[in-house]
């Protein structure tokens, strides 16, 4: 089974989450509301609200802002002008970068975008000039306390995983798209806290940069993250955990 080395990004990113949780709260917001006016406000039956819930839980979004979000769907006009865009490129070092938005004006998006990595070291790209480099994947992570990974392992692939991989206090589960949800479900019945999870973009192999590319590079994510349109930034860095 193959590793990742997804974890130093997941904390490094948990940091800047927990610095910023006012912005955060806004993004879930706006991806409930669209998800629960495209496909309903039942999370049962609307995979893509239930994973919505599901990832702003996990930055411990309280209940009372969820429940506002989904009820803001049942409003005139509420999220129908918002569309979801992939704009894709290259950071210093030549990572690679994709960038998830939810935006409803492109011609205010797309300048910013390109701006941020401009400024950067970076190069906006066009499609498909990275997502070749990127599986398009459902990722599970669980609190590994107590539990043993050959028992994980079992269990994620009875659960519907593909992959599974261990990083200190963590494992990760891997799986198709039309799986994900299932995957999370049986795993929380199988007795695991599930950390995160999401659809993600997952790098086929991360690179290494050199260390006078690393100051840019966080940068341009911290740059692409604070902007109220994007939802996600996917990289293939292999980011260390400590800066030396």
């Amino acid at each position: 089974m193959s590793g990742h080395n997804k974890w130093s990004k997941i904390k490094n990113k948990k940091g800047n989450e927990d610095a910023k949780r006012g912005k955060i709260f806004t993004k879930h917001a706006r991806n409930i509301t669209v998800a629960a006016r495209q496909g309903g406000d039942n999370p049962d039956y609307n995979p893509a609200l239930k994973q919505a819930i599901d990832k702003a839980k996990s930055d411990n979004m309280p209940n009372d802002n969820i429940d506002r979000a989904i009820k803001k769907a049942s409003g005139d006009g509420a999220g129908d002008n918002f569309s979801r865009v992939i704009y894709e490129g290259y950071g210093p070092g030549g990572v690679a970068v994709i960038v998830d938005c939810l935006t409803d004006n492109v011609q205010r998006t797309a300048p910013d975008v390109r701006h941020a990595f401009d400024k950067n070291g970076g190069n906006l790209g066009t499609d498909g000039s990275v997502m070749f480099m990127f599986d398009h994947k459902g990722e599970i992570l669980v609190n590994n306390e107590g539990k043993d990974f050959d028992q994980f392992m079992m269990d994620a692939l009875e659960a519907g995983a593909d992959d599974v991989s261990e990083e200190d206090e963590y494992f990760e589960a891997l799986t198709s798209i039309e799986a994900y949800n299932d995957a999370v479900e049986n795993l929380k019945n199988a007795g695991y806290k599930i950390e995160r999870s999401d659809i993600s973009y997952i790098a086929q192999n991360d690179i290494e940069v050199d260390s006078e590319h690393h100051a840019k590079l966080e940068k341009l994510i911290d740059t692409l993250e604070d902007n109220d349109d994007v939802q996600e930034v996917y990289t293939n860095w292999d980011q260390p955990s400590e800066e030396e």
